[in-house]
């Protein structure tokens, strides 16, 4: 009787630690079915596939100067499967979706858009020497297309930070004058384990070098 006592007291005491852990709305690892959906949600490329990659997209205002930080991105497995299908057309197939998906870990990314603006763009004016004449020209350098890299990126949750396994980004280019390129802007991608981020609301922080505190919300519960 003592016993089966202690066991009932055992197994009780196992189910609340399990309902204390968070449970993820977004489902990892996803199933063969999750797979195929998602892949045929992204082999569309229509409105319904637009619809459901905003459901996992923020964008933001201009600030009157500085940086445009214009678009912040959450993708679960999920929205990975979809996007990346989106990508791929020609020759692409349900199967090589499913492989593809099983062949890499259950992520969570973070992508940051930034644009140059005209008050903080590609050429950079330098400060007058002291003793230069008025009038005389004025000196410029190039911006370094590290740039991005005097930002500060973040994801909190339940004001905790939480840390990326990994933290990556590159310029973006467009077209200049005399058929040149011109710096543009930036992407950042954060790159999170699934199971670090729970099912909760998660904000998006970046800083930037000119003093703005851009954030970004996104109800993790409600994406798949």
């Amino acid at each position: 009787m003592h016993r089966r006592s202690f066991s009932w007291v055992v197994a009780a005491s196992l189910t609340l630690l399990s309902l204390s852990e968070p449970v993820l709305a977004y489902n990892a690892p996803l199933s063969d079915a999750a797979v195929r959906e998602a892949y045929f949600l992204g082999q569309r490329r229509d409105e319904t596939t637009a619809r459901v990659l905003d459901s996992y997209t923020r964008n933001l205002s201009a600030p009157k100067t500085g940086p445009y930080v214009s678009t912040v991105q959450v993708f679960t497995p999920f929205a990975q499967v979809v996007d990346f299908s989106r990508q791929h057309s020609l020759g692409y197939s349900a199967q090589q979706a499913e492989l593809d998906y099983r062949h890499r870990s259950d992520t969570i990314e973070v992508i940051v858009y930034i644009r140059l603006t005209p008050t903080y763009g590609a050429v950079i004016p330098q400060p007058a020497r002291k003793g230069s004449r008025s009038g005389e020209s004025v000196a410029y350098s190039l911006r370094s297309p590290d740039f991005w890299q005097d930002f500060r990126f973040q994801v909190v949750q339940s004001d905790s930070i939480v840390e990326p396994r990994n933290l990556s980004g590159a310029p973006t280019y467009g077209p200049g004058s005399e058929g040149s390129s011109c710096l543009l802007g930036a992407i950042i991608g954060l790159e999170f384990a699934a199971e670090d981020l729970a099912s909760d609301d998660a904000t998006v922080a970046v800083d930037t070098p000119d003093g703005q505190h851009v954030i970004a919300t996104f109800d993790l519960s409600k994406l798949r």
